[in-house]
């Protein structure tokens, strides 16, 4: 910046912001946590490398990334970034399953109400189901038989009752 006010970062850092100062134009002076976490995660010169060999278009994203994962790091110091997207995973999962259920009880419901021909019918469904190429729908068709033996509304995958934090800090989903 040069002029009136430094950026956040030499501001921080205590020093004089130079008119080509590689901050000012990411950390402004009227945000100062914004560089001051990604300086005690990552540490200004390490920030001042990665911004120099990055494109001057590519450098908006890159310290966009880096607030979101210091701030990661910060709220979960052990897995940080990781442990949100793994949590994330674990949820697509438990949906991808629970999807998969719900057309194996869609499935029952119309062999029950249809008297037509059923085995026609299931293998239309099991290549529908097979088609979304996901784990639990191939764990489902792998393990159809023990479905269509019970009532659809036994078909009910029940977990423990688990109530998550998000990285934001507060309740995400409590899952029953």
């Amino acid at each position: 910046m040069g002029g009136n006010s430094p950026c956040a970062s030499c501001k921080l850092l205590r020093r004089r912001c130079a008119k080509d100062c590689i901050f000012a134009p990411y950390f402004p002076s009227d945000d100062p946590q914004k560089f001051a976490i990604v300086h005690k995660v990552f540490g200004a010169s390490n920030v001042s490398k990665m911004l120099q060999e990055l494109p001057a278009h590519q450098r908006v994203d890159a310290v966009s990334s880096l607030v979101y994962e210091a701030n990661a790091r910060v709220r979960d110091p052990v897995y940080g970034c990781v442990g949100a997207i793994s949590y994330l995973q674990n949820q697509v999962s438990q949906l991808q399953m629970q999807l998969a259920v719900a057309q194996a009880e869609i499935l029952c419901i119309q062999m029950q109400q249809e008297p037509v021909d059923h085995d026609q019918m299931a293998t239309q469904q099991m290549d529908m189901i097979m088609t979304n190429d996901n784990k639990s729908s191939f764990y489902l068709h792998n393990n159809l038989p023990q479905y269509l033996n019970f009532a659809p509304s036994t078909n009910v995958i029940q977990y423990d009752s688990v109530k998550r934090e998000s990285l934001f800090g507060h309740d995400m989903v409590s899952s029953k």
